[in-house]
């Protein structure tokens, strides 16, 4: 906003004084995550905010935890009643009127599909089509969101380390880690005979081959992550768990709904101008295991329109792909915490600045290294025209 006033000297001073404005950061968690998922990560990047962009008020706020399981619709409509609810509110105490608070978006892994699928309802359900989008979002960060699925290679090395746990409980015998013949008590009262490994692997196989197809490897690949083995009413426990909120999960096997989930997504930021960017995990060769990088999402494939919008989150340390995406959010178990916080700050401020109508290249696109060249002039400068620097 534009204020003039006049200066001692008889002529008239123009003064520029900036209307402060009101950005909302919100935080989603995924499946059976709860509110300390996101741990320190909002207040740092709510800090980094206020500090390098000028006239704003920032705050980070995580959606309360909810109920993963049922329909992902009646998520959808839960978390849009919460969020009017919260711009109402936040836009009256600040004085700055309906439609001034903007608002950012962050879903972690199923929380990304649910913080998408609202953004489009918002969309869609506008009574003015012509009209602006309220609650005003300017921007939706997914942090490692399945948006085409989980990586097969996900399920795959999870039910190799569940066998390696096998093997190695077998191995050491019940003295550390209880009886694994007997797969039930709590704590074993008397040294159990050593069990057949072979018999051991076959039958954890037999359990774990179906088991892998009917529950998409989320179970197993807790396990995996969890610990050496999981007791008899525990897999029960965990069965039933999975069973519950198979529903929920279900939408990661519904192909056409993905890609066309991300197809509005794309369109919704050409069209409204709302930033869309997915931080994916990405874990490094680690010989002669793995020969090439590890992801625990399925990336765009190749001249998909949504290419550019998945950056990676490198992370140095996890062991493998489900603790690479359990812990994004701690520096003990990420080494890539700090930039990821850079990164997601960046976003940010790109899509505070689009929506300021200061308008440059695309928002935040990956970085690329620099190439020799080997085509024509043109095409390599079209190329060093698209590089931005995070």
């Amino acid at each position: 906003m534009l204020f003039a006033s006049s200066s001692n000297a008889g002529g008239f001073k123009a003064s520029i004084k900036a209307e402060t404005e009101l950005l909302l950061i919100i935080f989603i968690h995924g499946f059976k995550g709860t509110d300390e998922t996101f741990g320190e990560f909002p207040k740092r990047l709510e800090h980094i905010i206020s500090e390098t962009v000028s006239n704003i008020t920032v705050e980070c706020l995580v959606f309360p935890a909810y109920e993963t399981k049922g329909d992902l619709d009646k998520a959808v409509v839960r978390f849009a009643d919460w969020l009017t609810t919260l711009t109402v509110e936040r836009e009256v105490a600040s004085g700055l009127g309906a439609g001034k608070a903007k608002i950012v978006l962050c879903g972690h892994s199923m929380g990304g599909l649910l913080a998408a699928d609202s953004l489009r309802e918002f969309v869609h359900t506008r009574p003015d089509k012509t009209g602006p989008l309220w609650p005003k979002i300017i921007a939706l960060i997914a942090y490692d969101t399945p948006y085409y699925g989980l990586h097969p290679f996900v399920v795959k090395n999870g039910v190799t380390k569940v066998t390696e746990y096998a093997n190695a409980a077998t191995t050491i015998g019940s003295a550390v880690l209880g009886s694994f013949a007997a797969f039930g008590a709590k704590k074993a009262t008397q040294p159990a005979p050593q069990p057949n490994a072979t018999t051991n692997q076959s039958a954890w196989s037999r359990w774990a081959g179906p088991a892998a197809y009917a529950m998409g490897g989320a179970l197993l690949a807790g396990a995996a992550a969890g610990g050496a083995y999981y007791k008899k009413d525990e897999l029960t426990q965990g069965l039933g768990w999975a069973t519950d909120h198979l529903k929920y999960v279900g939408n990661l096997w519904d192909e056409p709904g993905l890609e066309k989930r991300v197809e509005g997504l794309v369109d919704i930021e050409k069209e409204h101008g709302v930033v869309f960017r997915t931080l994916y995990t990405s874990l490094p060769p680690k010989l002669p295991e793995f020969l090439t990088t590890r992801t625990f999402i399925v990336l765009p494939k190749y001249g998909s329109c949504a290419k550019e919008s998945f950056l990676p989150a490198n992370n140095g340390i996890a062991a493998n792909e489900i603790e690479g995406h359990t812990g994004m959010f701690s520096a003990a178990t990420n080494d890539g915490y700090y930039q990821l916080g850079l990164t997601s700050a960046q976003i940010i401020r790109d899509a505070i600045q689009t929506s300021r109508g200061i308008v440059g290249s695309r928002p935040s696109s990956p970085t690329k290294k620099a190439r020799r060249k080997t085509g024509s002039p043109n095409k390599e400068k079209g190329r060093s025209e698209n590089l931005i620097e995070l």
